[in-house]
């Protein structure tokens, strides 16, 4: 750990809004935690977040921040980094952001490969729009939109992640604090697209995917003879319906991120030398 990075340094002067006992106070603590713990500090970090109860979690921490639009944070993130690679990249968002309108560019930015952590706040719900089901809502769950239940499978995001070509696959317990800063810590040291899964429970409005529930379900692979760099052992474990696994199920140690992959390794933030003629002009018009 950095000796002049600390936790606190990612701490916003704004307090969060998020309802007492909110999952997400334990998953955004552990983002900075993790950040800290890998040596970058504010200066270097950019978070950008969609819309959803995750969406302002670039106000709540001290960094570089984009609070971006429903379901397009991953583009915004993809072009962050690669236009500076120098930049520590976090992407958040909930699984209404990202596993539905959003799904979308999820799929595609596994299979780029971008050097780049994904971090998102599962709660199984539409929180801030008080309660609708969500992609991944069991399929009996029942809300105000959905009394008899969705009545269609939940989404399953490690699966979408491990056939897109996911190099880095895991999740964790927003409220098992070590253990949840360890593995957002482990996708971030990732060469690649780093993707948390984070079991971050909703206390307004989902009373049935509980913390209670979660600590009585939850199987550590760390107490497990699990090989995460085996694929095929991943895909079992991911497709286990009957379970609900805390650390790394999948990751490509040979992985090779898109910037290197492709040569782009130089920041593009500065308008080269031999420029067009006013080149600099069409970019200020443009912003």
């Amino acid at each position: 750990m950095s000796s002049e990075v600390r936790f606190t340094d990612f701490k916003s002067d704004k307090q969060p809004t998020w309802c007492p006992g909110c999952g997400d106070f334990g998953t955004m603590n552990g983002m900075m935690k993790a950040l800290a713990e890998t040596g970058n500090s504010p200066d270097d970090t950019f978070v950008v977040a969609g819309i959803g109860c995750s969406g302002k979690i670039g106000t709540f921490m001290h960094s570089y921040a984009l609070h971006g639009v429903h379901g397009r944070a991953l583009p915004v993130g993809t072009g962050v980094k690669l236009a500076n690679p120098d930049l520590e990249v976090m992407v958040a968002g909930g699984d209404g952001d990202g596993y539905s309108i959003g799904a979308g560019h999820f799929v595609h930015a596994v299979r780029r490969n971008v050097d780049m952590t994904y971090v998102v706040m599962d709660n199984r719900i539409y929180g801030l729009t008080k309660g609708q089901a969500s992609p991944t809502s069991r399929e009996d769950f029942e809300t105000s939109t959905t009394p008899e239940g969705p009545k269609q499978p939940p989404v399953n995001p490690l699966a979408l992640a491990l056939s897109a070509g996911g190099s880095f696959i895991a999740q964790s317990f927003s409220t098992d604090a070590q253990r949840h800063a360890e593995i957002v810590r482990k996708a971030i040291e990732h060469d690649g697209f780093g993707f948390v899964n984070v079991f971050s429970p909703c206390v307004t409005f989902n009373d049935v995917d509980t913390y209670d529930y979660f600590r009585d379900s939850i199987v550590d692979l760390a107490d497990e003879d699990h090989d995460p760099t085996d694929r095929d052992a991943a895909k079992d474990k991911i497709l286990d319906a009957d379970k609900e696994y805390q650390g790394v199920l999948y990751q490509n140690e040979e992985s090779v991120p898109y910037s290197e992959l492709h040569g782009l390794s130089s920041d593009m933030t500065e308008i080269p030398d031999g420029a067009p003629e006013g080149a600099m002009d069409l970019v200020r018009e443009f912003y």
